[in-house]
């Protein structure tokens, strides 16, 4: 097996995995590798960098994910994403994003492992930050282990030593990018055999996998595991990672406590001018599963929106989750906490 730095990973999320987000889920776990939503080469080298490549010294580790099919902008991109400190720039090869798919990056990569090797060769080249490459088992007809036995290989002799594999072959044509997360049978043992081939790779496997009892399963077969969905519908099963997977002695923290630790750093973001619900909206599961978890997701998201709402909404919202009174003189009365 190779080092413990993937081991477990948060998965890139489109319009999800901002430094909010990301911010958040630091807080449930120091050991989590975090990863940026997808950016373009484009975007990163002519866009606002501040706003799109910012990151918190908190946020470490953290990788930048890149978009893209061109070497020479990918390599000045993650030139670019060193630049800024980022301890991974990873190369996306598996969005099946028709808009993605138009700029000929994504998964309509996986039919050009030769366009992906460049790609990696010149990012390498550029940088002493590692380069990985997140890909799918396949795509459309394309699906066969032998055709994943290629892309590897080719990618790898570039230089990529890393992969994150989602374990679902991508129909380009014919299902939304929802339906590419959900009707393609997942195949963990490919990905389980494409380690036991290449034992030399670091091999990180995603796609389904819900919780830690089911990431400790595949942490027999592969390095490391990355959790999508599940890490933004029930982010406290983030509370346990460093504990049950990298050994940690110290309890996982408790929901309170957490947003408590969140408070400063919302309170910063509104008097930067930034919104409540920028960051409110990435809290919005973690006390799935508990008594007043309705009453805080209702409270949030019909009194933290809009421009107005200060840190009192999220302050409110704390001491509805914990069944207490927001201090000791003023009890929180809202209809919601009344309704429950």
């Amino acid at each position: 097996m190779q080092s413990q730095s993937h081991r477990f990973c948060v998965a890139p999320m489109m319009d999800w995995t901002d430094r909010h987000c990301r911010h958040f889920h630091r807080l449930l776990s120091r050991n989590a590798r975090l990863y940026t939503e997808m950016v373009t080469a484009e975007a990163v080298i002519h866009g606002d960098r501040a706003r799109l490549l910012g990151f918190g010294p908190e946020e470490h580790p953290i990788a930048l994910q890149l978009g893209g099919s061109d070497p020479e902008k990918l390599a000045h991109a993650a030139s670019i994403g060193e630049a800024e400190g980022y301890d991974e720039i990873n190369l996306n090869v598996g969005c099946p994003s028709p808009r993605v798919q138009e700029g000929c990056f994504g998964a309509a990569l996986m039919a050009e492992p030769a366009r992906v090797a460049a790609c990696v060769a010149a990012m390498a080249s550029r940088v002493s930050t590692p380069v990985t490459v997140k890909c799918r088992i396949g795509i459309d007809d394309q699906d066969s282990e032998a055709d994943l036995t290629r892309f590897i290989e080719a990618v790898s002799d570039a230089g990529c030593r890393l992969f994150i594999v989602h374990a679902r072959k991508a129909w380009l044509d014919g299902l939304s990018p929802k339906e590419n997360r959900e009707i393609p049978p997942l195949d963990y043992a490919r990905v389980y055999r494409l380690k036991a081939a290449r034992p030399d790779l670091t091999i990180v496997i995603n796609g389904g996998i819900e919780s830690l009892d089911e990431a400790t399963s595949h942490l027999e077969h592969v390095d490391g595991v990355m959790v999508g969905r599940a890490a933004y519908q029930t982010p406290y099963l983030l509370a346990d990672v460093d504990h049950v997977l990298f050994g940690a002695d110290a309890p996982p923290p408790a929901r309170g406590d957490v947003l408590t630790r969140l408070v400063p750093y919302v309170r910063e973001h509104i008097a930067r001018g930034g919104r409540l619900n920028s960051v409110t909206r990435h809290i919005l599961g973690l006390y799935h599963g508990q008594p007043r978890a309705r009453v805080f997701r209702r409270y949030l998201s019909e009194n933290g929106v809009g421009e107005g709402p200060g840190i009192d909404v999220l302050l409110d919202a704390i001491a509805i989750a914990e069944g207490r009174p927001r201090d000791a003189d003023e009890a929180v009365e809202t209809a919601a906490f009344a309704a429950e």
